[in-house]
Parts: C-alpha cells; structure tokens; sequence
C-alpha cells in the first residue's frame, strides 16, 4: 500500500470519527463505516457486524458497550426526512468489523491496523501496517510449509528429508548459507525457525518458492527426497536471481525483531483496546 493511499485513507475514516462529548470517547457510526469499507448493501455489512459481535464475546467483551443500536434522521431526496437503523460503533468493535472483512480490499486492509492503534498519527499506522504486512507473510509460509511437508510425506520423504530439502532451499537463496549458517548469522536461536527472524521480502521469496515447488510436486507427481530437492533449490534460486536483479541479496539483510515477541504485543495491545474503547453508560441510555 503506497503512502498516498495511506495518507487519503487515514483522511477518510478520521473524517467519520465521533467523540462522546463528556468522556472524550472516539466512536463510529456503522452507516459511514459501511461506505468507507466499500460495502454496497447494509443488510450485506449487517452480516459482517454479526460476526464481530460474536468475535467480541468470545474476546472476553461485552457486546453492549461496543455496538450500541440508534435510530437517527436523514435527509431523503425532496429534503424530507426519515428515520433510519444505525450502530455506534466502539475502536474495538470496528477493529472487529475489519477483522471479519476481506484483507483483500485496500480500505480493509488499512482499517484492521488504524482501530488496532489507539492514535491517528500517520507515521504510526505506517510502521503498523508493514508489521501487519511482515506478519501475514510469515503466516502464508508457514501454510505453503506445512503443505509441502504433507505433499512429500505422501512421496515417501520423512520429517528428516523435509528439513534437508527445507536447508538446501534456503542455500540456495541465500547463495550458499544454509539455514543453520543463517541462523549464526542472525543469531537466531537454535530451537526457533528462521522465518521468524527475517524482512517480509525474505519471507515472501521463501513462501512463493514453495508455493512453486508444492505446485510442481503435485503437477509433474514428483517422487523421492532427490527430485523434490532439485525441483525446491531450483526454484529458491530462481527467486535469488529475480531478487539479485533489484539489487537485493538475502543473505545481507539485517534480521528484524521477533515475530513471536510482536505477535504477543500486538494481543497485549488488543486486551488493553477492549476496555479503553468502551462506550459510557450515558450512551447506551441515550440511544
């Protein structure tokens, strides 16, 4: 996501934010987020909101005090005025919403990580979003892995083969360092995997390596440790070249912060945004 787009959507939903006058409380009106996160139909976005609700409870939330049902008035064509359903939304229950929504969408996307922070600072969505994008990396390898692990298990390849296959991948992306060596390097901890410690374009040349080679395995039904080992090197250094060309060499990328510390920051951060953003009474008895 570029950061004219980050700039025009941080914009757009601190334009539609609402304070509760008394508490200094942000809150959102379901029917203005429903346009921002691009959804046509209101019994379509209803939808969604049900299964945040949901999500909220299982969190530990109460239901009521982030989705609190109103009624409001709004000017219809020949400037008379009906009443319409609406839903004050709290922070945490539209971080819900965008959670249940498709990450796919630009605006989704960028909405999961602006009700994740408590600021509107742009510099801080930023760094949150390239978190974000670093985490659901690491998830997709993961997915790719435990499928290639399947796929050759099937081929007669045990966990040992798997790791053996998994290293020679990795030398031959990182252009003759195996994982044990980059690991050194890195001073990743023996016990923990690689991917936890490396930038999301390392992580993304190693997901889509593997996507390639579970694709080929399963298309050209390749047996054996040896011919899968081939297929997933070839593909890893296809992937180094491609990189290479843009200046990039894996192997001289500083590591980044644990992902596992971050993932456990970012649920710490959202226990604390569950009680923060709830609404006051005096709202819910307004409504």
């Amino acid at each position: 996501m570029n950061q004219e787009l980050i700039t025009q959507l941080n914009q757009s939903f601190n334009q539609i934010s609402q304070t509760w006058e008394d508490s200094g409380i942000e809150y959102w009106f379901a029917r203005d987020l429903q346009e921002l996160l691009e959804y046509s139909e209101w019994r379509n976005f209803l939808k969604v909101i049900e299964k945040a609700k949901e999500a909220c409870e299982n969190s530990g939330g109460k239901v009521e005090n982030h989705f609190v049902a109103v009624n409001k008035m709004v000017v219809i064509g020949s400037g008379a005025e009906r009443e319409i359903d609406d839903i004050m939304l709290t922070r945490y229950a539209c971080y819900l919403i965008a959670q249940n929504g498709n990450p796919r969408k630009d605006a989704i996307a960028f909405a999961q990580t602006y009700f994740a922070l408590q600021t509107r600072k742009q510099e801080l969505i930023e760094e949150q979003l390239r978190l974000q994008d670093r985490i659901q990396a690491r998830e997709k390898l993961r997915e790719s892995e435990t499928e290639l692990s399947k796929n050759i298990y099937e081929r007669g390849v045990d966990d040992r083969g798997f790791g053996r296959i998994r290293s020679r991948g990795d030398a031959a992306l990182f252009g003759g360092n195996t994982t044990l060596s980059m690991k050194n390097k890195l001073s990743v901890p023996k016990s923990r995997a690689l991917a936890d410690f490396l930038p999301t374009v390392t992580i993304a040349a190693k997901n889509l390596a593997t996507e390639i080679t579970n694709h080929n395995v399963r298309q050209n039904d390749l047996q054996g440790e040896r011919s899968i080992t081939d297929e997933h090197v070839q593909n890893n250094k296809s992937l180094r070249d491609m990189l290479a060309e843009r200046g990039i060499k894996p192997e001289e990328l500083p590591a980044e912060e644990d992902l596992q510390k971050l993932e456990r920051r970012v649920k710490s951060d959202e226990k604390r945004l569950i009680k923060a953003a709830e609404l006051p009474k005096d709202a819910k008895e307004e409504k």
